[in-house]
């Protein structure tokens, strides 16, 4: 008699919560899910996009269609990396691009990974150096790190070894510290010359990236063409100001104008 009653009062219990259930309140229910973060109709919509000052999320860029670019012939013949501020594809993508590595605000390894945001930065040695770690975070989120010399030095005019040094002492670095060794290189304020190509081919470059806008303190400045931007242009968020709206300011505003410009933000890494 004692092991019957044992199933029996458990089956009670069973019935008797079973009716507390169907008798609760459906707004209850519905309050005990949002304790528990369990959406009433599902997941609950991702609004990160709203801390970051945009009115909608970011689209996601679509698969490359373009295959990397490779080395060109240079008019000796022999091969150089291609230069470019605007990469040849239909996507409807452009690529936000930080030079020197200056301005390291944790809110903005922040934004990028809540965001997915696609960047590539250009790295000095003499700039970023002391605050590598930083930039390895930005790393695990996918960010490019990519190579803009040891010291920030104007490069053209000045002999082979000396750019060299420059250009190949930096892919040195950047692999000792963040262990990666770049294939894309922007020349210190956009100036090069032939020298500079075959010390950047002779160091493992194959791409000379500089760009066609720049996000600047007051608004976006374009280089050369239409005053508006287009599928593949390269933009400069920048350059880095010790006053002024800070990096995390500028990328939201150049945001909304990719988004007005029904563009999105693709990784320079899979076109290049």
């Amino acid at each position: 008699m004692r092991r019957a009653r044992g199933p029996a009062a458990a089956l009670a219990a069973a019935v008797l919560l079973a009716g507390c259930a169907q008798s609760m309140d459906p707004i209850e229910r519905l309050g005990k899910k949002a304790a528990q973060g369990v959406h009433p109709h599902g997941p609950a919509p991702d609004l990160s996009y709203r801390h970051w000052g945009l009115t909608e999320p970011l689209a996601r860029p679509p698969r490359p269609a373009a295959r990397p670019l490779g080395l060109a012939p240079d008019p000796a013949g022999r091969t150089a990396p291609r230069v470019l501020d605007r990469v040849p594809t239909r996507d409807r993508v452009v690529f936000l691009t930080y030079d020197d590595g200056a301005e390291q605000d944790p809110r903005f390894v922040d934004m990028v990974r809540e965001l997915r945001l696609p960047v590539s930065m250009f790295l000095t040695d003499s700039v970023a150096g002391p605050g590598y770690a930083h930039f390895a975070r930005l790393r695990g989120l996918g960010a490019g790190i990519q190579n803009h010399t040891l010291d920030r030095r104007a490069l053209a005019g000045q002999p082979y070894a000396a750019q060299r040094a420059e250009i190949c002492g930096q892919q040195d670095r950047l692999r000792s510290r963040l262990g990666v060794r770049p294939r894309l290189f922007r020349p210190p304020y956009g100036r090069y010359d032939t020298t500079t190509l075959r010390a950047a081919a002779d160091c493992g470059i194959t791409a000379v990236v500089l760009w066609r806008a720049a996000m600047t303190p007051g608004d976006l400045v374009f280089r050369r063409g239409e005053d508006r931007l287009g599928p593949g242009d390269v933009v400069l968020v920048g350059p880095d100001e010790s006053t002024g709206p800070t990096l995390r300011e500028r990328t939201t505003r150049i945001l909304r104008r990719v988004q007005q410009r029904g563009l999105t933000v693709g990784r320079l890494e899979d076109y290049l």
